[in-house]
C-alpha cells in the first residue's frame, strides 16, 4: 500500500498507474503485479458529515447575551488547574453565538 506524498491519501491502481484523488500519479513498473483493489470504496460510505448546524451537547435554558434567545447547548472543559471547577462553554441555538461562564 502506498500513500500520496502530496496529500497523504491512499494511492489506487488505475490504468497501469497509481492515482490519487488530488491528481498525483505514479507509474507502476511493468513487472509489478502486486497492486489489486478488492472492492470499490465510496467516499461517503464510512464518513458522516454532520456540518456546523448540528447541536452537539446537552440543551439548557440560558439567555444568549447577543440575541436574547433562551435555549443553548453547553460543554464543560477543564481550562484551569484540576482542583478548580471546569468552565462552561455555551452556544446559542438560534444565532450560534458562543460565550463562557466560570463557577
Amino acid at each position: 500500500m502506498e500513500f500520496c506524498p502530496e496529500c497523504g491519501a491512499m494511492l489506487l491502481p488505475k490504468n497501469g498507474k497509481l492515482e490519487c484523488g488530488c491528481g498525483y500519479e505514479k507509474d507502476l513498473s511493468a513487472d509489478n503485479d502486486e497492486y489489486e483493489v478488492s472492492r470499490k470504496v465510496e467516499t461517503e460510505e464510512n464518513v458522516k458529515m454532520l456540518g456546523e448546524d448540528i447541536d452537539l451537547g446537552p440543551g439548557v435554558t440560558e439567555i444568549c447575551p447577543k440575541c436574547g434567545h433562551d435555549k443553548a447547548t453547553y460543554e464543560l472543559k477543564q481550562t484551569r488547574s484540576a482542583d478548580e471547577a471546569p468552565t462552561r462553554f455555551f452556544t446559542c441555538k438560534k444565532c450560534k453565538h458562543k460565550w463562557r461562564e466560570y463557577d
